[in-house]
């Protein structure tokens, strides 16, 4: 279905060169975000009270080209049952149908590349649960994208050493999540699996979904519907997963905020500053703003919104020992209602 190779050669070409620096100041970047990471996954154990074993999953930090390629691995794994899937049913048409597949996966490549290209000067950190690491380690690794920490931090003017831990805070307290909670690693990949057990392949019915959602691409850009792209493969089952992925999301993005949140000025000195201006950032404009809410990105704002109202609630009523009752087992995740009316949670794990 995509071209891997295709859409690595093309997000590489394509993708904007980082800030310029010296060799030595961006050998000082890299160690110093080493550290951060290292310094924030105690503070972040600190506040959740969250224990990480002792194989965590690694810290890499990467440039941009890094980055796309890092990316490019993980799409290659969730996609992958899907494309053996896609494959098979291609198979049947004969060689005429093998041709177009292959036709068709470097366009798709390079469709990816392009995306990937736009989308890795923005990313400052992230973390990969689908990475399967070591056969000893819980797996997923946290990916630090150096040159996109220097770029923010000179754009916002802000003091380099705190603005790198306050980055690595809300990156770490995903790391520690996942290896903290080795099963949710397990319960996302299952979801995946069910979209890809619903997708329907059917050139027909593919057809139907992306013309009734063409049709709603104008509204959506003039603000007056929510849309993205994933709506041009969603099925209703599927759609029924992804708002079982989302609520999950948005408790871990939510969590991080809080975790976030908490840091006062005795840890970081500027937080303050940091805050007001990161906050002025995600407001995006123009023809970014349209691409973000076309790519879903919008979307990604409201889960920390969402997901930060959320555990701030739940803490205030069972406090943060209450509150972890959320990593025991799957069945005690939120559900998208629940994310929405966070009492509804606490009614339904503590009886209150």
């Amino acid at each position: 279905m995509v071209d891997w190779d295709v859409a690595v050669t093309t997000a590489r070409k394509l993708v904007k060169p980082g800030p310029e620096i010296s060799m030595e100041g961006a050998l000082s970047a890299v160690a110093e975000l080493r550290d951060a990471a290292q310094r924030a996954e105690v503070y972040v154990q600190e506040v959740t009270g969250l224990r990480v074993p002792s194989a965590t999953a690694p810290v890499l930090v990467v440039d941009r080209p890094g980055w796309i390629q890092a990316n490019a691995d993980a799409f290659r794994t969730i996609m992958e049952p899907l494309t053996e899937k896609a494959a098979a049913k291609i198979a049947a048409t004969g060689r005429a149908g093998g041709q177009m597949q292959a036709v068709t996966a470097r366009v798709s490549g390079a469709e990816v590349g392009a995306l990937l290209s736009y989308l890795a000067p923005k990313i400052l950190g992230q973390f990969d649960p689908f990475y399967a690491g070591a056969v000893d380690e819980p797996g997923g690794r946290l990916l630090l994208v150096a040159p996109n920490v220097v770029m923010v931090e000179r754009e916002l003017k802000l003091d380099p050493h705190d603005f790198r831990l306050w980055v690595c805070l809300h990156e770490e307290t995903h790391r520690v999540q996942f290896t903290a909670v080795p099963w949710l690693r397990d319960y996302l990949n299952s979801q995946v699996q069910e979209i890809v057990g619903a997708a329907d392949l059917d050139p027909a019915a593919v057809l139907e979904m992306i013309k009734n959602a063409v049709s709603t691409i104008g509204e959506a850009i003039r603000g007056n519907k929510e849309f993205s792209i994933v709506d041009l493969v969603q099925t209703p089952d599927q759609r029924a997963t992804v708002e079982r992925i989302t609520a999950v999301m948005s408790l871990l993005e939510g969590h991080a905020d809080v975790v976030m949140d908490s840091v006062k000025p005795d840890v970081i000195k500027s937080i303050e500053t940091i805050r007001a201006r990161f906050d002025v950032r995600r407001q995006s404009q123009g023809l970014d703003r349209i691409v973000r809410k076309l790519l879903g990105l919008d979307a990604k704002m409201r889960q920390y919104r969402d997901g930060a109202r959320f555990c701030n609630r739940v803490i205030e009523r069972v406090g943060m020992d209450g509150f972890n009752k959320v990593w025991s087992n799957p069945q005690t995740l939120p559900t998208p209602a629940e994310i929405a009316d966070p009492d509804l949670w606490v009614a339904r794990n503590h009886g209150l």
